[in-house]
């Protein structure tokens, strides 16, 4: 086994042992736009739920050279933005950002309508982390409203994962899908 302590490794080694280990980890499409209209759309794989009453959402936008993600800066100042599910369907169409824009219901900021899921979200809290010059931007969000398209979803609520073909990142330039499933029934004591 080999031992590292992150205090001793760039930025860069640090990434890769996480990003490499930490996986497979879900893919958020993030659209958000300046307070001028102007659009911004990004892939993000530090990504995940963070709670379900209410539901939020988690998204970590890193920091290069001390410069901030303008879909950071956007969400910043306008506090709105949607989260979309990349799937094997759209994958490709965002990795280009060729996609067809369709209108929020309860946000001025459009969503993709080639994602099964979108989400539209406010801004509930957004945390700097790490130093000015190479962390983060915590963002979570609030779910203000699901679109979920009818062939992924299930009576009461439920998501057919199968039919959302979700695509998760890896490290480098690898993503995975789903793949096989199974189940494991937990313990209830």
């Amino acid at each position: 086994m080999k031992h590292f302590k992150a205090s001793q490794l760039s930025k860069r080694q640090n990434y890769k042992l996480l990003s490499g280990s930490i996986i497979p980890r879900p893919i958020a499409f993030v659209t958000s736009q300046d307070k001028n209209g102007k659009l911004n759309a990004a892939p993000f794989s530090f990504f995940n739920v963070v709670n379900s009453a209410p539901p939020m959402i988690m998204i970590s936008t890193g920091r290069s050279k001390g410069k901030r993600k303008d879909t950071s800066l956007n969400i910043e100042e306008t506090e709105t933005f949607v989260v979309h599910i990349t799937d094997e369907t759209n994958v490709e169409q965002i990795n280009r950002t060729e996609l067809t824009l369709v209108d929020s219901e309860l946000i001025s900021v459009p969503g993709i309508e080639q994602a099964k899921i979108r989400m539209e979200c406010k801004l509930e809290q957004m945390i700097p982390l790490g130093d000015a010059e190479e962390g983060s931007d915590l963002i979570i969000g609030e779910v203000l409203m699901f679109h979920i398209n009818e062939d992924v979803y299930f009576e009461d609520s439920k998501i057919n994962a199968q039919a959302l073909e979700a695509v998760c990142r890896l490290a480098g330039n690898d993503y995975a899908s789903i793949g096989d499933t199974f189940t494991i029934v937990r313990p209830t004591e």
